[in-house]
């Protein structure tokens, strides 16, 4: 069965994570599972079996164990104690089915195994080493995002409610994805919906754009289109600010000037200056 798979840890933004992921599985009507990896160094004491020592040393090495052992323990509690209160934020929101998995071990594995059963992921936009470096993105971020082959909804720090979505259009395959996803899934019924191409004005761009807003009309959704000039990154983030949008949709791969690098200078670019939440697609 569907769900969405919403990944936390220990920052602060993993309320914000848990909060998104609540909307959106009331809006797809689906159940939550929420994931934290923790991480070999966290997840287990280090390897000292190696090293040979005798008298006082030794007794210091088997001391050194056994609080790396102690720490391992606590650290577990606390990832429970954070996903269970997590559980009862989301279930306070309204969604009853929600599991909870704490894994040790490499944070892509076991995103790959996860999220085969998941219609959307949910991150933060930084993780724990990073609640307050503006400039920063969580280190994982970009692995998770070049790595997964689901739609990713890259969280703000705080959750707010979304009526208004801006969309980075660019008629790439991707694009016509997320096209399809106004026109047809209920994560975005009803939003109002603002398609926008980064061109010189040219009849080609207006095309594809009236012909994008006319596949989300006809589903019954509200949509405009606007045409700026620029560099993609400051162009979209300049409509989401002016528009006081709620949510960014962009795609993940191609080549045109809105996903040059793809997962780099402009998508980076975005996540890091659009205060709203980015959802990635392919």
């Amino acid at each position: 069965m569907s769900r969405v798979l919403a990944c936390i840890d220990g920052s602060v933004y993993a309320e914000s994570v848990t909060d998104h992921a609540a909307w959106a599985a009331g809006r797809l009507g689906l159940s939550v599972e929420l994931l934290q990896v923790l991480g070999r160094r966290e997840a287990g004491s280090s390897d000292r079996s190696g090293r040979i020592v005798a008298g006082a040393r030794r007794r210091l090495l088997e001391e050194l164990v056994t609080l790396d052992a102690e720490r391992a323990k606590l650290i577990q509690r606390e990832a429970r104690l954070g996903l269970e209160e997590a559980k009862g934020r989301i279930e306070t929101a309204g969604c009853t089915d929600v599991t909870i998995s704490l894994r040790n071990g490499d944070l892509l594995e076991t995103l790959a195994e996860h999220e085969r059963q998941a219609a959307l992921l949910v991150v933060g936009k930084r993780g724990e080493a990073a609640d307050f470096a503006t400039l920063h993105l969580g280190s994982n971020l970009e692995r998770i995002v070049r790595a997964s082959q689901r739609p990713i909804l890259v969280t703000s720090r705080a959750f707010r409610p979304i009526a208004k979505v801006v969309v980075g259009f660019d008629d790439g395959p991707s694009a016509r994805q997320i096209v399809e996803a106004c026109a047809t899934s209920p994560l975005l019924s009803g939003l109002e919906i603002l398609l926008v191409t980064v061109s010189e004005p040219n009849k080609a761009a207006q095309t594809s754009l009236d012909r994008a807003a006319e596949r989300i009309t006809a589903a019954g959704n509200r949509v405009k289109t606007r045409m700026v000039a620029g560099k993609p990154e400051e162009a979209i983030s300049g409509v989401v600010e002016a528009e006081d949008a709620d949510l960014l949709l962009i795609g993940a791969y191609g080549h045109s000037r809105l996903r040059t690098l793809v997962i780099g200078s402009t998508t980076s670019a975005l996540i890091r200056s659009c205060r709203v939440p980015v959802a990635i697609y392919r």
